[in-house]
């Protein structure tokens, strides 16, 4: 479980795919020990246990499954990687409570700069619209934020200057595609009220 708030980004040094299986390996400055080793890394909002470390060098494997489903499909060495840990029993929640699990990839719309902050345009398969409500919680590449508006084909969030800062959203441009998860919450709600 972890909170969608982003206090490291790293950069893909290796990235190694084949019919069966992915390796990944992201340079950063995230510390790691010997007792992480097999817990859960969320990486641009997908979690993926940490195989091991060498230096500031961490090796993730990633499954076909985990490759359908994200934009890792897409990964090149030398793109910024949003990381966060799990979360610790005990310490301040800020953002939102974020699985890891990604539920779908969304495009980049538009993107609006209004002062310093940037307000984007998202595209959404209408399959998944019943998850979004205004002002709701939702995670983009591993990111907590807020749904600023619902719009026809999607939605609409705004970021500001120091979320910008510190993830790689700053990166983001018109027709990329992004990892989303949907609020947990919203998820049990909408499938209490089925039955």
């Amino acid at each position: 479980m972890f909170s969608g708030i982003i206090t490291h980004t790293g950069k893909i040094t290796l990235f190694k795919k084949n019919n069966k299986n992915c390796v990944i390996k992201i340079l950063s400055k995230m510390n790691f020990n010997n007792k992480e080793i097999g817990s859960s890394i969320c990486c641009s909002g997908t979690c993926l246990t940490l195989e091991s470390f060498e230096g500031k060098t961490a090796k993730f494997y990633i499954s076909n499954e985990t490759l359908k489903k994200t934009n890792f499909k897409l990964a090149k060495i030398g793109n910024i990687i949003n990381l966060e840990k799990s979360l610790k029993f005990g310490e301040r929640i800020s953002g939102h409570f974020v699985q890891g699990h990604v539920d779908t990839t969304s495009k980049v719309e538009k993107i609006f700069i209004l002062g310093k902050s940037w307000i984007i345009n998202f595209n959404l398969k209408k399959e998944y619209k019943k998850y979004l409500v205004e002002k709701g919680s939702i995670t983009i590449n591993g990111v907590s934020l807020t749904i600023a508006k619902l719009l026809k084909n999607g939605f609409q969030i705004s970021i500001i200057p120091h979320t910008l800062k510190l993830t790689n959203l700053v990166k983001l441009k018109e027709k990329q595609l992004i990892n989303i998860e949907f609020d947990v919450l919203a998820k049990y709600i909408k499938n209490f009220i089925k039955k």
